[in-house]
């Protein structure tokens, strides 16, 4: 008994660590990030050298498949050991630059507004519709700078009559060009032609602009090393993983570790990079590199560094400054994060590069190589796979010297991993979800790494499909299969191991080893298989609201709260019964916004003794854009603030045990 708890020792140290100091330390401070993630390299250099020492060089070379696996995971490790070591560096610092936003707008918008720089707003589109296009332009309208130094220009690639006579009635400039070179940043390079600004701001064709972007970001070009300053990427909407999983409101969108972390840290480094939209950059510092570059299909990661090469750095600003559309379907997730990934690679077989760039010191050219992409599928598959790999072959993937020796190395860096992650983002981690949401995307995105790494250029930019909602139950057959498939091998290779007669590895202490390992893969693939199945959802988001308002029904004057709002109705909370009856006609008044003519949809009693009641309106002109400035530029957010893990397992529960999408629809 003893000497079970002694090779629990260094978990336990791990564990103290952690929750004696760590936990009780600012999760914001360099300091501390720096003494923490220096630990956990600690604990993995540890035990990398065990499993190199211990476990790879006994192995008899014999060139057997038994020893080719145990080398090609060892090698999987490190490929993992060094996507982890980026990850410690960069997050071992962080920097919060809303202070200084503070102050450098204070001092900057005290000159007089004649003063002040020419800004043009950049909003390239391809295909989009005008329920999308209306939002970003109507929010960039609104952006609060003196309107004789801002313009707006629509760079519409797919040259459509419609949206050239929407721009003209709201007074923005519709470019054309006479074909599609180079896509999206073709199109802005021919924006740049047309445009004469002193500064550029980028906003997808579905993402709408806070007010105050302008006011937080043009400052801190008084720097004249910054040549870009970046903002995080929110949503209005919930992207396919928390639909497909019922997390919606419970469980934050995928790019929120990315933009709220990471992205923070890296501008630490300085070594922060452009993400395309919501984005403004110096026009002097692109025209210095060229303009826009379009050898790779992520044209704002090379603009970063081919600034980079001519001493201009990417300034982070981690406020919340825009929302704008989360893929709305699994095509059009799959084919964003493919073009990451594709043009992330791509950078390293160009001249401007990481690798051959000119002007980058050591630090910038490791820090922008594209090891993630390149690591990160292949791991979490040799994960997937190891347990039925040695279920049905006898192939562990180490030469083993015993459970003992798995709890006294391996033991203590999963649990430094995990209490790290808990550490640094504890409203962006769960080890399930999170591991269910890579494994998902491995089947899909390990083929595009190694079709990239093979041959990384030929395939076109594909703009991510936005505005086509997902109102229908759709299913991701390839991957369900993939998914379904594994948890088979790996299902069946326990069974046929019960069974003396049938068992493919005899006795041995991986064989309790793998059994775990095999369960906790099955549970994750089956969360994985879940996102396969698209749940219906609305074209259209609520906006989550609480201002009063009055509502006139009939003769009669009721006092309520509005509770949700969109472009299309909302909900009224009552302490009484309103009197009204579905079809019926009424008018809501909000502070500051005109009245509402609005139809009855629905009349309920809420649990609480309370009546809610749904209306919509038709809304048009200006009534129509006040709303949109109302709902998207500032007032309201989808949020998610802290993890309901009891409401995270209530969800799944639902989503795996409950009604199906289709027969809830």
């Amino acid at each position: 008994m003893v000497q079970h708890l002694v090779d629990f020792a260094p978990t336990l140290l791990v564990a103290a660590f952690f929750f004696i100091l760590s936990l009780n330390w600012p999760r914001d401070a360099t300091w501390s990030r720096a003494i923490t993630c220096a630990f956990v390299l600690a604990v993995a250099v540890r035990y990398l050298v065990w499993r190199f020492f211990s476990t790879v060089l006994p192995y008899p070379m014999d060139w057997s498949f038994g020893f080719l696996w145990t080398w090609f995971v060892f090698l999987v490790e490190l490929g993992a050991f060094a996507d982890i070591l980026l990850f410690l560096v960069a997050m071992s610092r962080y920097v919060n630059r809303s202070a200084e936003a503070d102050r450098l707008e204070r001092d900057f918008f005290a000159r007089d507004a004649a003063d002040l720089p020419t800004v043009d707003v950049f909003i390239p589109t391809y295909n989009e519709p005008l329920d999308v296009l209306e939002r970003t332009i109507v929010g960039a309208l609104a952006l609060d700078y003196p309107k004789d130094k801002l313009k707006i220009y629509v760079l519409d690639d797919k040259r459509r009559d419609w949206l050239r006579d929407y721009c003209e009635q709201k007074g923005v400039v519709h470019v054309t060009r006479p074909d599609n070179s180079h896509a999206k940043a073709g199109n802005m390079n021919h924006g740049l032609t047309v445009s004469s600004g002193d500064f550029i701001a980028i906003f997808d064709a579905d993402f709408v602009p806070y007010r105050n972007f302008l006011r937080r970001t043009v400052p801190f070009f008084q720097d004249p090393t910054i040549g870009i300053v970046q903002t995080p990427q929110h949503f209005f909407n919930k992207d396919p993983v928390q639909s497909n999983l019922s997390l919606e409101k419970v469980w934050p969108d995928e790019q929120r570790l990315f933009f709220d972390e990471m992205a923070a840290s890296r501008d630490a480094w300085d070594v922060s990079f452009c993400c395309g939209s919501c984005s403004i950059a110096r026009r002097s510092a692109i025209a210095e590199i060229g303009g826009f570059p379009h050898d790779s299909i992520t044209e704002d990661l090379l603009t970063t560094l081919a600034l980079l090469n001519k001493g201009y750095k990417t300034r982070y600003l981690n406020e919340r400054l825009s929302m704008g559309l989360a893929a709305e379907n699994l095509k059009g997730y799959f084919v964003q994060r493919g073009r990451w990934c594709r043009g992330g690679i791509q950078t390293i077989y160009l001249h401007n590069g990481p690798l051959r760039g000119p002007g980058l010191t050591l630090f910038q050219r490791v820090m922008f190589l594209p090891l993630s992409w390149i690591v990160q599928y292949t791991v979490r598959f040799v994960i997937l796979v190891v347990p039925a790999v040695y279920l049905w072959t006898g192939a562990a993937p180490l030469y083993f010297t015993g459970t003992q020796d798995i709890i006294w190395y391996q033991l203590p860096v999963l649990t430094a991993y995990f209490l790290l992650m808990g550490w640094l983002t504890p409203t962006r981690y769960l080890p399930l979800i999170s591991s269910a949401v890579g494994a998902f995307a491995t089947f899909r995105m390990l083929p595009v790494v190694v079709s990239s790494l093979i041959k990384p250029f030929g395939v076109p930019f594909r703009v991510t499909p936005k505005g086509s909602g997902n109102e229908e139950s759709e299913f991701d057959a390839y991957t369900f299969f993939s998914i379904a498939f594994w948890i088979a091998v790996t299902a069946l290779g326990l069974v046929v191991n019960v069974v003396p007669e049938w068992s493919r590895i005899g006795e041995g202490e991986f064989s309790v080893v793998s059994a775990y390992w095999a369960v906790i893969n099955i549970a994750v693939l089956m969360v994985a298989a879940l996102i396969c199945f698209e749940k219906p959802r609305p074209l259209l988001d609520s906006f989550a609201t609480d201002e009063p308002a009055r509502m006139a029904i009939g003769g009669a004057a009721l006092a309520g709260r509005i509770t949700s709002l969109s472009l299309e109705g909302g909900i009224a909370e009552l302490e009484t019964e309103p009197g009204a009856t579905a079809g019926g006609s009424m008018t809501v008044e909000m502070e500051h916004f005109p009245p509402l003519r609005c139809t009855v949809a629905q009349v309920s009693r809420l649990t609480s003794g309370r009546f809610a009641m749904r209306f919509s309106y038709e809304l048009e002109g200006e009534c129509r854009d006040l709303m949109i400035v109302k709902l998207y530029t500032g007032e309201y957010s989808q949020e998610i603030h802290e993890l309901d893990k009891s409401a995270i397992v209530s969800g799944l529960w639902s989503r795996m045990f409950g009604r199906t999408a289709r027969a809830a629809a």
